[in-house]
């Protein structure tokens, strides 16, 4: 599938039109990926969120990038890991399928997403993965309006797992 690739990286870098960030349901900024990107885009990223209301799990919203390269942010909030019990896998799911509609419907046609909910939220990062792909590839197939998603991923387990998913 050659619309989508993985990068090693630092996603607040990328020059392309929107990055994905991995938030908390207030979208105030917090660790991980969410404080990175806050903390690249400037002070008025947050000033832009706090008028967002939140945002519920496998949700997203979108706001400009500020002082990012990219042009913008959308938000989502991945699962918490509770053991996979708690429809986990349909929250992911919706976190990338709910993620790249707001892409289309903004005429965005290149995107990253980082490992969502593999970090502090705890998600195996062999299944998150696999859903990952699995939604982004339905999704490309569905739609032409995205030309090109990137995972960019940090470190080496969460990059060898995206791998084995390509």
């Amino acid at each position: 599938m050659d619309k989508t690739e993985i990068l090693r990286g630092d996603i607040t870098t990328l020059d392309i039109d929107a990055i994905v960030n991995a938030a908390n349901t207030t979208l105030l900024g917090g660790g991980g990926v969410d404080g990175a990107i806050h903390r690249a885009a400037g002070p008025e990223l947050l000033a832009e969120c706090r008028t967002l209301g939140g945002c519920e799990p496998g949700q997203a919203k979108i706001t400009r990038g500020y002082d990012l390269s990219a042009r913008f942010v959308i938000h989502t909030v991945g699962p918490i890991w509770r053991g996979g019990t708690h429809d986990e896998a349909r929250t992911l799911a919706n976190c990338y399928r709910n993620s790249l509609k707001l892409a289309a419907e903004n005429e965005i046609r290149t995107i990253a997403f980082p490992a969502i909910s593999c970090g502090a939220y705890g998600y195996p990062i062999e299944e998150a993965a696999g859903i990952a792909f699995k939604t982004t590839r339905e999704f490309l197939a569905m739609s032409d309006e995205i030309q090109k998603v990137i995972f960019v991923v940090w470190g080496e387990d969460v990059y060898n797992a995206y791998r084995k998913n390509l």
